[in-house]
């Protein structure tokens, strides 16, 4: 491949990462949408934690329905698999929010875990009390991990950080998903992206909060993913 080739290449490819594909049939204009998906690349090049700097990440968007609107990466390395998780993600942070109250996907992490019989002398611990769901809206099977799927509804649940609910004029118009570094850097860049697109008028704070060293899952909480981890 000569050189002005390979430029040209170059600039397809990163003209193809960087613009979303978006639905038709999304309730959330067009213009919001591309408004969120573009601050991607600019929080993610540093201060968010995790592994990589730049953050490797995909980005999906749902409506209030669940139609996939968008979903893009900001990286052609960025982790394939994490396109189904970004996916899920912003179904379960739309799924599980309403106007009254914001859950975060990192929210729901204590309130979802398995009990442990196993943590002597207190006796075990219960399950938490939405154990179990993420199986009540699984993915849709028919969306392979790069299936062009935007314009339909793809379902799943995922109960760690990454997934924000997005409100506009006091009420949820969708859901946003990022992955593809650690679930604690995933919630930090979803948080930001929101934020700087104006569509973070929560009714609370859905913010991640960490689960002190030793502390057993309860509440709201979220445990640390690596020593790099922020607060946004």
């Amino acid at each position: 491949m000569n050189r002005l080739s390979e430029g040209v290449f170059l600039l397809l490819v990163g003209f193809l990462v960087a613009t979303p594909v978006m639905a038709d049939n999304c309730s959330i204009s067009k213009s919001t949408i591309e408004k969120l998906q573009a601050t991607l690349d600019a929080i993610a090049q540093s201060g968010n934690g995790g592994i990589f700097t730049p953050n490797r990440m995909w980005s999906a968007v749902v409506d209030r329905k669940g139609v996939l609107c968008s979903v893009i990466n900001n990286d052609a390395d960025a982790w394939p698999g994490s396109r189904a998780i970004a996916m899920a993600k912003a179904n379960a942070a739309n799924a599980f929010s309403a106007t009254g109250l914001a859950l975060s996907t990192a929210n729901l992490y204590s309130l979802t875990q398995p009990a442990n019989g196993n943590l002597a002398p207190t006796g075990g611990v219960p399950a938490g009390s939405l154990y179990g769901l993420n199986n009540s809206n699984p993915f849709n099977a028919d969306n392979l991990a790069q299936k062009p799927d935007v314009g339909q509804v793809v379902g799943g649940i995922i109960t760690f950080g990454g997934g924000v609910p997005l409100y506009q004029g006091g009420q949820v118009i969708g859901g946003l998903g990022v992955s593809g570094d650690s679930a604690c850097a995933d919630h930090a860049i979803a948080y930001r992206m929101r934020a700087l697109a104006g569509l973070n008028g929560t009714p609370n704070n859905d913010n991640i909060v960490y689960l002190a060293i030793g502390e057993l899952p309860n509440g709201f909480k979220h445990p640390h993913c690596l020593a790099s981890d922020i607060t946004p």
